[in-house]
């Protein structure tokens, strides 16, 4: 069977850990117990129990949780949301990514980073290290079925990372989109099995579905429903929430306890629809886009190229691949020249956002890497910088202010949408760009998420540093 690069992802950390764990059982091979000295791995009582409390003697060492051996490395995961390869400067794109750039300069770049090509799936499998329909995730939780694999719910033999690591010492932190728990326990008086805290997370702060409102998001903090802190005019988004509570997590843990590693698992809403990011970041792209999606392909492509992301004889693959008669017509690509000028500027306009929306979050991230370093973290930390799925084609081929029109299938209407030009991006809209920018930011692939095997999400940046550096090897 061959492996997702995510499920991939996930075995080179159970490796680590189990590296690390190993070395440190060698280390204290003076604690360890006989097999029959220990009940379902838990070791035996080794004190003594009298009737008199004054002539017994205690023994912790049955209930002292298992500690990570000295050194072990914090994991911070950062997984974006529907972003295709070409969409971010690292890799040739137009959307300026400075983390990003800081830490793939350090780091290693993957260029055959395969997706289940929808969002629970792909989570899934990164959680687990199982393949999607063994995880219960066939589809997107909302499109869960009575079939084998395909309910919605992750069956508890599927261990998760932070299952895994928590056991063996770590701390465990979720922020962000979850998206992997089954649509009816989406709700305040549900089960909340398949919540985070229940699938080896100590803190989760975040919210359950596919999306969420960036402005005004559905908020979980560990098992409950809360309100954001503050509003988006006392300069509230959910990127910058997110990061501040990332921060938290760990100073609260390093105040209590400063030798134990964290596992992270952080997942900004960015660049799922909504669009919605501060004003003068969607200002830094005007212009940017007004050539059109096609012109970007063709743009971009060399860029990638010239990087080494794609081999240097790569063509184009068509916008519109698929024959008519099994085509969705709601997937196609209007070509850019067949455009109204109204039409160009909205669609221009609606990549500047996206841009905005991705290069915030960027900033965001940059906040907690900062924090690591500061706080002298940094140099032991192996960071992942990744995306679930390639670009989305949810925006319909002349894209929404509103994306739940398409959801219901209410058309847009491009008189009605261009009222919202000056305000995209903003709390007054819900957009998502067209299907021209989706098949744009995935160049130079056919179509774009939802399409296994046309597509891929951007490469992992991973980075090892300090004494669990993985070298390079030198030419």
């Amino acid at each position: 069977m061959q492996l997702s690069t995510h499920q991939l992802l996930t075995f080179a950390l159970l490796c680590l850990i189990t590296a690390f764990v190993s070395a440190g059982c060698n280390q204290q091979s003076n604690q360890a117990q006989s097999s029959s000295d220990t009940t379902a791995g838990t070791p035996a009582f080794k004190g003594k129990i009298e009737l008199d409390v004054r002539n017994s003697t205690a023994d912790w060492t049955p209930y002292v949780p298992k500690q990570a051996p000295s050194g072990s490395p914090n994991v911070l995961i950062i997984l974006y949301d529907d972003t295709g390869q070409s969409a971010w400067s690292t890799y040739g794109g137009a959307i300026n990514m400075p983390t990003l750039d800081s830490l793939a300069a350090g780091g290693l770049t993957y260029t055959q980073w395969h997706t289940c090509a929808l969002c629970s799936p792909t989570r899934s499998t990164i959680l687990t290290g199982r393949n999607h329909t063994l995880n219960g995730m066939a589809a997107i939780t909302e499109a869960a079925n009575g079939f084998p694999g395909a309910s919605g719910r992750i069956p508890q033999e599927c261990a998760t990372l932070a299952d895994i690591m928590k056991d063996n010492g770590w701390s465990t932190f979720w922020l962000g989109k979850d998206h992997n728990v089954a649509e009816q326990d989406v709700a305040a008086g549900a089960g909340r099995q398949q919540w985070p805290t229940q699938l080896g997370f100590d803190r989760f702060y975040g919210f359950l579905g596919g999306e969420t409102n960036q402005w005004y998001p559905d908020l979980v903090k560990d098992n409950d429903f809360i309100e954001p802190p503050y509003t988006p005019e006392q300069g509230y988004h959910l990127s910058k929430d997110l990061t501040d509570n990332a921060i938290k997590m760990i100073s609260d843990q390093k105040a209590t306890n400063p030798s134990k590693p964290w596992f992270m698992w952080f997942c900004p809403g960015a660049n799922h629809a909504p669009h919605q990011a501060p004003a003068d970041y969607i200002a830094k792209y005007k212009g940017k886009f007004d050539s059109g999606y096609e012109a970007y392909r063709t743009w971009v492509l060399e860029r990638m190229k010239a990087k080494g992301i794609v081999p240097k004889d790569t063509k184009l693959t068509p916008i519109n691949p698929l024959p008519q008669d099994v085509a969705n017509p709601a997937d196609m690509v209007r070509p850019w020249n067949t455009l109204s000028p109204d039409e160009k500027r909205l669609f221009a306009h609606m990549a500047e956002v996206y841009a905005g929306f991705s290069e915030y979050t960027d900033a965001q991230v940059g906040r907690l890497i900062a924090y690591l370093k500061e706080t002298g973290q940094f140099d032991n930390t192996v960071i992942f910088y990744c995306s679930d799925n390639g670009a989305s084609g949810e925006g319909s081929p002349s894209g929404s202010v509103n994306e739940n029109k398409f959801f219901n299938g209410y058309p847009d209407d491009i008189s009605e949408n261009m009222k919202y030009l000056k305000t995209l991006g903003s709390p007054d809209t819900y957009n998502h760009y067209p299907t021209g920018w989706a098949v744009a930011f995935s160049t130079p692939y056919q179509m774009f998420k939802r399409y296994s095997n046309t597509q891929a999400a951007p490469a992992a940046r991973w980075s090892f540093r300090g004494q669990t550096a993985l070298k390079r090897k030198e030419k």
